[in-house]
């Protein structure tokens, strides 16, 4: 049996919790492999509304093991937050396992996110706040704690002391802040390391069992191709790659296993934080698409803030999914563009006198200007919707325009926020 990975096209907010939740119901294990708390997926299912950060999309299913990987940061705060919420709405306690070489965010890293981001005033980089930049600063200069140095206690505290020697002469000299103390952290690391130990374990031999008797397993990324360091739209990128390809990586798997590449994409562009978004709307025009996007308006899963949105920018995408290696693509938000009379979208950039195809660098992208093509709109509600042939002709063509474009096929088709509102082809 080979890995699914469920991942973005974009720049995340793509809608990839829902696929994940309906692609789980046949999965026997669940993994996130990369980032952090920093971002969000919302499921609505039977039980509710929810809007996970840090817990495996598969938590809803009592069959299925919900896998925090070694790519991960691991906010051990958050995960448990997140765990005693869903017990307490009910949910059953999820299958949980997570991996001993994870890495911890500390509590002075979501500090020192907030520093930065306060001192760069309006050169920031439209930052979460939750640690993850600095969490991964540490991890590359070696500074970091993995999962199992939280039960050596002599282990954390010099580890705690080396990280803290660089740490409290910036707090001194840059930020101006009073110094922090390893003493003082080691209480709250130590309750909290005590909660997740029934979880812990060596998750890659885990994962790597199951792969062998032929176990079904999801790699659910976080975010969307165009925030990968490497590739994206850097320096407004996260820290960590968002790429299927880096699912071998952050969960411990044969990158041979990773066979099948679902990416997720909007029938129109959305994201939260800064950098260039080419599509992007503003004014009233952009108030209503972000409105009527999505089951309560387009704005942030953790942040809350109103997402930036746009036309479906056709470049992008198909940059993403190359990126990616999709191997099929899930088209959500359809039902959202049902109140317009014709629907842009951009096939093409300008950039000075050229007009080009290809997605260009960072240091380019700020003068690039869409070049739009409108197609017909359907103007009806599509939700109730369950085949392919079910839709308006205008929104079947609209769906086969954007294949076109991307050079993918869009397999699934989401038509409404809940799990039954979706047409797969």
């Amino acid at each position: 049996m080979t890995v699914t990975a469920i991942v973005g096209a974009n720049w995340g907010d793509e809608g990839k919790g829902k696929m994940t939740d309906v692609l789980a119901a046949e999965a026997r294990y669940v993994v996130r492999y990369q980032g952090g708390s920093n971002a969000g997926h919302t499921i609505i299912n039977p039980y509710g509304k929810f809007a996970l950060h840090l817990l495996p999309s598969g938590v809803f299913y009592p069959g299925v093991c919900n896998v925090i990987g070694p790519g991960v940061a691991l906010d051990m705060g958050q995960l448990l937050e997140e765990r005693d919420a869903l017990i307490g709405r009910g949910v059953p306690e999820p299958q949980l396992r997570v991996s001993d070489r994870a890495q911890v965010v500390l509590p002075y890293h979501l500090l020192f996110d907030r520093l930065e981001e306060e001192r760069l005033g309006a050169r920031s980089f439209g930052s979460t706040k939750s640690g993850i930049a600095p969490f991964y600063s540490d991890k590359y200069l070696k500074l970091g704690i993995q999962v199992a140095d939280l039960y050596r206690t002599d282990r954390l505290q010099s580890r705690l002391e080396a990280a803290l020697e660089s740490k409290n002469t910036l707090l001194a000299h840059l930020y101006g802040q009073p110094p922090l103390d390893s003493d003082r952290l080691m209480p709250e690391l130590t309750a909290q390391a005590e909660r997740i130990k029934p979880y812990v374990c060596d998750t890659t031999e885990l994962l790597q069992d199951a792969l062998a008797r032929g176990e079904t397993i999801l790699a659910e990324g976080q975010l969307g191709a165009l925030r990968d360091p490497d590739h994206g739209i850097y320096p407004y990128s996260t820290s960590s790659s968002t790429l299927a390809g880096y699912a071998a990586v952050g969960a411990g798997l044969p990158p041979q296993s990773i066979r099948r590449i679902v990416a997720v994409t909007k029938a129109y562009s959305s994201c939260v934080g800064a950098g260039p978004f080419v599509t992007e709307l503003a004014g009233a025009e952009a108030e209503e698409l972000r409105r009527r996007g999505g089951d309560a308006g387009e704005y942030g899963v953790k942040t809350g803030r109103p997402r930036r949105v746009g036309w479906f920018d056709a470049v992008a995408t198909r940059y993403g999914c190359m990126l990616q290696g999709a191997t099929e693509v899930a088209l959500t938000n359809l039902d959202v563009l049902g109140y317009l009379d014709e629907i842009p979208i951009c096939t093409a950039y300008r950039l000075g006198e050229k007009t080009v195809s290809r997605f260009p660098v960072t240091a380019e992208l700020d003068q690039a200007q869409p070049v739009l093509e409108h197609l017909p709109g359907w103007r009806t509600d599509i939700r109730e919707a369950r085949r392919f042939e079910d839709l308006p002709p205008a929104a079947q063509h609209y769906v086969l325009e954007l294949e076109r474009r991307i050079g993918v096929r869009i397999r699934w088709v989401s038509v409404g926020p809940d799990r039954q509102q979706l047409i797969e082809r």
